[in-house]
């Protein structure tokens, strides 16, 4: 059973230097049930998708579904499906924590919904805060509230845009905690975030988006399976030879370098014993999804896709 379609949607802005494609004639399904992560790269369409499916933007064309209620033609229906944690922290400044549950409850119409906020507060470290009003918060505790409204009715699909961008650790990991726990005993999640450890970890099936269109849609071990197997990474403080240098990724000091097997493992340090360069804290391991996202957003812009004759295109 589907819990979220995305049936051909494609999103346009007008601008002053002409239209602007956000979202490309993008299909995919989430199963229920299932942790799904949608990746990509600043402006890949990621957030416009969000906001399509959140009903806060209406698609060009194409349609949404969300538990068979169309996100436009059946708007409540679907609302009501879903909780969404945005990127912004929004909140009220004139209420408490608690208070702002409880009016985050009534939206849903739920009004005896204390011990459910009570769950909510104890898994989310918030009990401690209950009373505090929203405007004493620091930035992680808001961003607490923000997954706590998110989930104050229980919605069977989970949507998590960036949900730990400039957190702390002890927030990560009792949010993951948390939100694992929910998917264990049946809720969708889809999450997009820019900590490729998260995804890789928590997901059982990823998108990736680049320039508004599904570049690759596959359960991550076959995404991870189809890259190099191998990264070999060292620090170095001296320039790389030149036939290794394209290869390679340098961040800082640290350089690492895909490798499909043992000898071309060989063969770079053969280049760079050659060359002169002095290695230190070689390490040779496992390739991880961003090895893989790299690898697949560095690549050849995807081919048109051809529109199916009679998609029906919303004004």
């Amino acid at each position: 059973m589907s819990a979220v379609t995305i049936d051909h949607v494609s999103k346009s802005y007008r601008g002053a230097r002409g239209d602007f494609l956000a979202l490309d004639d993008v299909s995919f399904e989430i199963r229920a049930g299932e942790f799904f992560g949608l990746l990509g790269p600043n402006g890949a369409g990621k957030t416009t998708l969000i906001s399509i499916l959140a009903g806060l933007a209406r698609a060009s064309g194409g349609r949404v579904r969300v538990h068979g209620h169309d996100v436009v033609d059946d708007f409540a229906a679907a609302r009501r499906q879903l909780g969404i944690v945005p990127q912004e922290l929004v909140f009220d400044p004139f209420f408490s924590v608690r208070e702002t549950l409880r009016i985050q409850s009534g939206y849903f119409g739920l009004r005896r919904n204390d011990d459910w906020i009570d769950e909510l507060l104890a898994n989310l470290g918030l009990a401690d805060k209950a009373h505090a009003n929203m405007r004493q918060l620091s930035g992680g505790m808001k961003r607490r509230v923000l997954v706590a409204q998110a989930l104050v009715h229980r919605p069977p699909v989970i949507v998590l845009d960036e949900p730990t961008a400039g957190v702390d650790v002890e927030l990560r990991q009792t949010l993951w905690q948390f939100v694992a726990r929910l998917n264990r005993e049946g809720h969708t999640v889809l999450l997009t975030t820019h900590y490729l450890e998260e995804a890789e970890a928590l997901c059982h099936r990823i998108a990736m988006l680049k320039q508004g269109r599904i570049v690759a849609l596959d359960r991550t071990s076959a995404l991870l399976s189809g890259t190099a197997s191998t990264m070999l990474s060292f620090k170095t403080d001296q320039p790389l030879p030149e036939s290794l240098a394209p290869l390679s990724r340098v961040t800082g000091r640290i350089v690492q370098v895909k490798a499909h097997d043992a000898q071309e493992v060989e063969n770079i340090l053969a280049t760079l014993r050659t060359a002169g360069v002095k290695v230190e804290d070689l390490e040779i391991g496992r390739a991880d999804l961003e090895d893989v996202f790299i690898e697949i957003m560095q690549g050849a812009s995807p081919p048109p896709v051809p529109r199916p004759a009679g998609a029906k295109v919303r004004a």
